[in-house]
């Protein structure tokens, strides 16, 4: 099975397009300027494991739905908190029409749910849509926590 899984993103600093693997280790990079690019994918039931739970860096999960108003308002934000934390996060996006395993794992309830993994665990979790500097706050949050975590 050596059919890697690509997407395409746009390099914020130089507009190159770049293609880079859904799950791989590291941070993506511009192949032109060698900025950090932002790791914005789609993962469902069966490759979640691989593109989440493995990651090496802090995921952000956008458990969403087609149906959702409230989805399409928060995922720009979303996108443009890739952009920004580039190099530091990745995005992960599951329709939870489409992949109801993932649905029942994280017990959604409302979409969006929004979540921080780190090495799989949920670290962080919230149910809503909110402009993106409320949720690059979030995000930051729970990743300084997460360095935290004992004696709290």
């Amino acid at each position: 099975m050596n059919t890697t899984r690509t997407t395409t993103v746009t390099c914020p600093n130089c507009g190159r397009g770049n293609r880079i693997p859904v799950a791989a280790e590291g941070r993506p990079r511009c192949g032109h300027c060698k900025q950090p690019l932002p790791w914005v994918v789609d993962a469902g039931d069966d490759d979640f494991a691989e593109v989440a739970d493995h990651a090496t860096v802090p995921v952000v999960v956008d458990l969403w739905a087609t149906w959702c108003g409230p989805c399409r308002m928060v995922s720009p934000a979303l996108e443009q908190v890739a952009r920004d934390l580039a190099g530091r996060i990745k995005l992960v996006k599951v329709d939870i029409d489409r992949n109801p395993r993932l649905s029942r794992r994280f017990e959604v309830q409302a979409v969006p749910t929004l979540l921080v993994l780190d090495q799989g665990e949920t670290v962080a979790r919230q149910a809503g849509a909110a402009p993106a500097h409320v949720l690059r706050s979030w995000v930051e949050q729970a990743m300084a926590g997460r360095q935290t975590t004992a004696g709290g």
